[in-house]
């Protein structure tokens, strides 16, 4: 009896703990004018619920209190914003009393220097030094005839086989990505151990920035040193060397444009930058257009025809140039539409820089503010049936830039790399559909939050195309 009076005991008092915690950080964070919302437990508050709930946790949030809530996420005092005027207005207005306001954990493990850290005279900086090395002119001129010939390396030899193509779409980005930046030592023994270093980056990018062994964060940030030290190791053998190399870390290195002078530091994060970005979105975004269109066999066919009459025009190993990039208006639309079904990109965090005043709400100095952006690519208005893939919608070119689309950012911030990974995943769309068919096996399960990713895998069985 006076075991079970103890089991009592300690169930109530862990309860009320339980509750005074609760209810402590919901007073240390009360302030007047403040949007409704929970903060949930200190130190952690609902970042838990919010990794593993995503969209369901929003919509609930968003029912109980409206489109504009307070939380405490990533280790942050956040409101977040589901209302479409005012995350344009966010957007638009860097600046004033708004800055980037990423996660501690993607700061520290991408770098102070990456461009989604800085803001003001250094972000257009920044911009212009990483737009000397992907913008259009330079896609055009130096780095579509790589894609061409990387993707046909990636591409070879998948016939009659049962493939995972989440991982081989993975393999297919980071690789086209790392032989732009260092194409001679991707060849080397390096790479494979970059490559399992960098994994462990991006995990960790979002987490809770708890620097204890066994978590993402203490993961991802060992990542960062191991890619640091290799990269720096091959800085030093260029450097030494009178070689000269025809990629992106020689144009870095060379500074043959005065106009952007580097310091190693800013160098390595902005090398760091362009991988990650042009990684994970260009993998996920290239999974889920080969799922799409096989789930709908006329976008497929329409797809291949787009493709079969490009190559028709060429020689047999003739290489894509840019006129025929341009002029695969259906691959583009199919590319928008994966981006929005899939929600690739959830949304972006600004930070206040000063009291300031939304939606009659007063936001405190030092609050994050996150744009959550998913739930307007599913909007009826802007999307009629929105739930049905439908690249078609995509040919009306006004829809890129209707004042809601925010696929690929939006004001200044508008990603830097999107010209070069829609480029990309073009190029692999091209020689898949013209050299493979292909029908999917297992009935794989697919996750779309906080990463879209299939737990075990996406695995089709591929087949010559004839």
């Amino acid at each position: 009896m006076a075991g079970l009076m103890m089991v009592i005991c300690g169930l109530a008092l862990g309860f009320c703990i339980c509750f005074a915690l609760l209810k402590w950080n919901e007073i240390r964070y009360r302030r007047k004018g403040l949007p409704l919302g929970t903060m949930g437990w200190p130190v952690f508050g609902e970042t838990t619920e919010f990794l593993k709930q995503g969209p369901s946790f929003m919509k609930n949030q968003r029912v109980r209190y409206g489109n504009l809530f307070k939380s405490h996420i990533l280790g942050c005092p956040t409101i977040i914003s589901m209302d479409p005027e005012l995350n344009r207005y966010i957007l638009l207005n860097e600046g004033k009393g708004l800055v980037p306001g990423y996660p501690q954990s993607m700061l520290d493990i991408l770098g102070t220097r990456n461009i989604a850290a800085v803001h003001g005279s250094t972000h257009k900086y920044i911009r212009g030094s990483m737009l000397s090395l992907i913008g259009p002119a330079i896609i055009k001129e130096q780095l579509l005839p790589k894609i061409d010939k990387f993707m046909r390396m990636q591409l070879e030899n998948w016939d009659s086989k049962t493939i995972d193509i989440q991982e081989k779409t993975n393999e297919m980005a980071f690789f086209v990505s790392f032989k732009q930046i260092v194409e001679i030592e991707s060849a080397s023994s390096i790479y494979k151990a970059f490559k399992s270093e960098f994994d462990k980056l991006v995990i960790g990018t979002l987490s809770l920035p708890i620097n204890i062994p066994g978590t993402n964060y203490h993961r991802g940030f060992q990542g960062r040193k191991s890619v640091i030290r290799m990269l720096k190791k091959i800085i030093e053998e260029r450097r030494a060397s009178s070689l000269i190399h025809n990629d992106m870390l020689d144009n870095l290195l060379r500074n043959e444009d005065s106009k952007y002078n580097l310091s190693d530091e800013e160098i390595l994060d902005l090398i760091i930058t362009i991988l990650y970005s042009g990684y994970e979105t260009v993998s996920t975004t290239s999974m889920m257009a080969i799922k799409y269109v096989h789930d709908h066999p006329r976008a497929l066919q329409e797809l291949r025809d787009e493709h079969l009459a490009i190559r028709e025009r060429k020689k047999p190993e003739e290489p894509i140039d840019w006129n025929d990039y341009k002029s695969m208006s259906f691959t583009r639309a199919v590319i928008f539409e994966t981006s929005r079904l899939a929600t690739v990109i959830n949304g972006v965090l600004r930070k206040t820089t000063e009291e300031m005043e939304l939606k009659g709400f007063v936001i405190p100095e030092g609050w994050k503010i996150y744009v959550y952006t998913r739930e307007i690519n599913y909007d009826p208005f802007l999307y009629p049936e929105p739930l049905t893939f439908n690249p078609w919608r995509w040919l009306d070119k006004s829809l890129e830039s209707h004042n809601y689309c925010f696929l690929f950012g939006g004001g200044s911030r508008l990603c830097p790399g999107k010209e070069l990974g829609i480029a990309k995943i073009s190029i692999f769309l091209h020689y898949f559909v013209t050299k493979y068919r292909w029908e999917e096996v297992g009935g794989d399960k697919i996750l779309k939050f906080p990463r879209v990713k299939a737990p075990n895998g996406l695995h089709i069985r591929v087949s010559k195309y004839s």
